[in-house]
């Protein structure tokens, strides 16, 4: 409660209920005049232009308005780690501190602050990153659903998805991403403004014209929001890649199109419908920001920038910079990543001693723990696991703590030979037998791939490496911290989405919210289409399964849609505070396994339902998310995903078709084109690993790593624990336990190497400019890592098709030596002891 109730200001000081008052005086007796905006764009953390704007809005509200802000900025951003602490603290104090009031100047200053403040958090949003790149104004009449949009859009979504499709079972394989069409969309709009005739025509009522005028920031959105749902392969290709090869499963009946395309096109939609559903809670709440998708907008606002306002005297355009950044990473990349491969995997210290098993272990960069001060001059590897430049800063230092807190844990079970890790490589994400080799599957199956205990028996148990077990712990203990912190920290906002979804309000109530209100002048797509979607969805997902011989329940698509159901709201508000997302890839496996044993195709279909799912419904809520910012038309955007989806999954299935009959030799190691499948391969182990074996001989009462299970206690736990330490010690107020174990979970195969280059960057950016120099960051930050990131890309596409599809390559020392040496050989701590295994022997588990 405050310290009066919001209708009675009877107790402010006399200058307060004077609204728009223009000055005040200070504690030196001198003026203080509210008018300057200089004067409160530092303690605001806002631009010049957003704090006139604001100040102008705050002329028009009462003190009582200003006072019910200002006590629903503390009870709504209290824990709020995005929004800004010192004026958080600011507020806490105008409304709880009572011996402020005895100092009426600094009570003034500290009221005019905090108007300006209210009133921006009414007109704008709340977050100085959201404020960089999102404008506060639309225009309704600006076309989106266009020829233009629609065509562009489609081209790139076929040729994404075939170039995806095509080289993902290739090695070395290559990948585009949305931010490549989002980049190309602009020349190729642009020459269709200059082409396309601007006759008007008019169909059922509807006047529209190929040429609407100028290709404008909502129509590069829509393909932008297109090539970001079909650029993705159907995870079921996966599923039907391990039945149907001979040296897997050896299931020809799973090329049958039909068959292929029916459960393609249900794990593609099933994500639509829960995205849909989950909106009240993932996409209208103001908190939930999606920090990725503000470098997204920054580049949309790059090219269609209508005005160059100058940032801490840096007059360069957006665009322009953009450009000079994309040039520089674009010929810089050439080098780490073709040339000089050491500055990528700068693992100088293992070069004293290539040998010397240790320091491999703890500095090593490709197989080792990355204990290294200097690891990596390659911005690919730096943004491995986050992007410094786009991640709050406590996400960065939280992830960063993580990994950092578990390095000696891993370097503790591998010494002291716990598990028997000591036999194996300290960080690799392999699985192994008892004479250290890879765990060969085909040992323990008999001729129809099933399960055979006998062959299991004489052969060997499976045992993983310490980077990879401490791993599996680490995602039991995220899982039900992920729960317990949701039901802790963000219980409120899943309680009142769930009253407005079950009252069906429309956004729009959602008065809070500036981008909400906007949205309002356009119709939402009803909760029941959505509903229909995932119903369709489920229904194409059990015909595929019961109608063809998987030998698998069609109910594994509920129970998938069922764990999906459970996390994708906790690990979805987290992802759009916090910008890192918790995969349910092992604890589908893990359930799968237990639900389902011996059965691997069951097992690859609750893993497909479950943990996909949930991924879907994530990417989908943040595109919805990118529209809410953009003011898009949620039908708009809607149909846009839709079509997009549907072409891309026909297009991926008909090139998985031509990959498995016309490629000779395909998924062989030995292929002469090297579509040698190493992601197939790898998923074909985990299919009878967890599927076959099964968790129960790994994870069950008297296996080797049933002690991991107290993780899932240790994890739901914790949170509580350190919501208690938050209460009482300060230093707490920014740790986040959810992106804490999010970090622990770098290792096997990669390590400190991939997070702790990211945080001097991240305290530059992030802390120093955006502190000191706020205009340069909000002009030019997310426009700096969206350059670097299309460089790359765009970059290692070039390389592959001109050098590295022809196998050519530079051998000489700075692309050799990272890879000498135990670090790259991944060398044991022990050796095999002399009887040829460790461990149990046949007979003995």
């Amino acid at each position: 409660m405050s310290t009066f109730d919001e209708k009675d200001v009877s107790s402010l000081p006399a200058e307060l209920l004077r609204k728009g008052s223009g000055s005040s005086i200070d504690e030196k007796g001198g003026q203080y005049d509210e008018t300057q905006p200089e004067v409160l764009e530092a303690d605001l953390h806002a631009l010049r232009s957003d704090v006139e704007e604001a100040m102008e809005a705050a002329t028009k509200m009462s003190p009582e308005e200003i006072h019910t802000v200002i006590e629903n900025m503390v009870e709504e951003h209290n824990r709020d780690p995005n929004f800004p602490s010192d004026v958080l603290h600011k507020a806490k104090r105008y409304l709880f501190d009572p011996e402020v009031r005895n100092y009426p100047a600094e009570y003034t200053k500290l009221y005019d602050e905090l108007k300006v403040e209210a009133a921006m958090m009414v007109i704008n949003s709340p977050y100085p990153e959201v404020r960089a790149v999102v404008d506060n104004h639309d225009d309704p009449s600006m076309p989106a659903s266009t020829f233009r949009a629609w065509t562009i859009g489609l081209i790139y979504v076929c040729l994404g998805a075939f170039i995806n499709q095509f080289f993902s079972i290739r090695q070395p394989g290559i990948g585009v991403g949305s931010n490549v069409a989002q980049l190309l969309a602009y020349p190729f709009g642009k020459l269709l403004e200059l082409i396309l005739p601007t006759t008007q025509f008019t169909t059922f009522g509807y006047t529209w014209s190929l040429n609407p005028g100028p290709f404008n920031l909502k129509e590069h959105m829509v393909i932008t929001i297109m090539a970001n749902v079909g650029f993705s392969a159907p995870y079921t290709n996966y599923v039907i890649w391990v039945q149907y090869i001979d040296r897997f499963f050896g299931q020809p009946w799973a090329g049958q199109f039909g068959y292929q395309i029916l459960i393609g096109l249900s794990t593609n939609f099933i994500g639509y419908g829960l995205a849909g559903l989950t909106r009240r809670f993932l996409v209208y709440p103001v908190h939930a920001i999606w920090p990725y998708n503000l470098a997204t907008i920054a580049l949309n606002r790059a090219f269609h920038a209508g005005r160059n306002d100058v940032a801490n005297g840096w007059r360069i355009s957006r665009m322009r910079y953009f450009m000079m950044c994309f040039g520089a990473m674009f010929c810089y990349f050439w080098f780490p990543n073709y040339i000089f491969q050491a500055l990528s995997y700068f693992n100088w210290i293992t070069w004293i001693s290539p040998m010397n098993v240790a320091l491999a272990a703890v500095t090593g960069s490709v197989g080792g723990l990355g204990l290294n001060p200097f690891p990596t001059f390659d911005w690919n590897q730096l943004t491995v696991m986050v992007d410094p430049l786009i991640n709050p800063f406590f996400t960065t230092l939280n992830v960063f703590l993580g990994g950092l807190t578990t390095l000696p844990i891993i370097l503790g079970l591998w010494y002291g030979n716990v598990w028997n890790t000591g036999y194996l490589p300290i960080n690799s994400n392999g699985v192994f037998d008892n004479t250290g080799n890879r765990y060969n599957v085909s040992r323990a199956v008999n001729a129809d791939t099933l399960f055979d205990e006998a062959s299991y028996k004489a052969y060997s148990p499976a045992y993983l490496a310490a980077g990879n077990i401490l791993l599996y712990g680490l995602f039991f203990a995220t899982y039900s911290a992920t729960i317990a912190h949701a039901i802790i920290y963000h219980r409120h906002e899943m309680a009142f989405g769930l009253s407005n979804l079950w009252k069906r309000k429309p956004f729009s109530d959602n008065h809070k919210d500036v981008h909400s209100r906007l949205m309002g002048s356009y119709k939402e797509v009803p909760e029941w289409v959505y509903f229909c979607v995932l119903v369709i969805a489920i229904g194409l997902g059990a015909a595929g399964v019961g109608a063809y011989p998987t030998q698998t329940s069609p109910a594994v698509v509920l129970y998938g849609v069922f764990l999906a159901a459970i996390f994708c709201v906790p690990i979805g508000i987290i992802l759009s505070i916090t910008n890192v997302q918790i995969t349910l890839n092992v604890l589908a496996e893990f359930f799968g396994g237990l639900w389902f044993p011996g059965n691997a195709t069951a097992m690859n279909f609750f893993k497909s339902y479950g943990y996909v799912t949930t991924a879907h419904t994530l990417n989908f809520a943040q595109d919805l998310k990118l529209a809410h910012y953009m003011h898009l038309s949620q039908r708009v955007t809607f149909a846009a995903q839709v079509v997009a989806t549907a072409v891309s999954t026909f297009v991926c299935v008909g090139i998985l078709n031509f990959q498995m009959t016309g490629i000779a030799d395909v998924c062989s190691p030995l292929q002469v084109d090297h579509f040698t499948c190493p992601g197939i391969n790898t998923f074909f182990t985990a299919s009878v690993l967890w599927g076959t074996l099964g968790p129960k001989r790994m994870f069950g009462a008297g296996a080797i790593y049933n002690g991991l299970l107290y993780c899932f206690l240790i994890g739901f736990a914790s949170p509580f624990i350190f919501f208690y330490l938050g209460k009482r010690f300060k230093v707490f107020e920014r740790f986040h336990l959810p992106v804490f174990f999010a970090g622990s979970l770098i290792w096997a195969p990669y390590n400190l190497s991939n997070i702790w280059p990211a945080v001097p960057v991240a305290i530059f950016f992030n802390v120093y400019v955006k502190r000191r120099f706020l205009p340069w960051w909000s002009k030019y930050n997310y426009i700096t890592t969206t350059a670097f990131a299309c460089a790359i890309a765009l970059s290692a596409i070039v390389m592959f098709f001109a050098l590295q599809w022809q196998n050519i390559n530079i051998n000489w020392s700075g692309n050799l030596r990272p890879y000498a040496g135990c670090d790259a050989l991944g060398c044991a701590n022990l050796a095999i002891p002399e009887q040829g295994y460790f461990g149990p022997g046949v007979g003995e588990f």
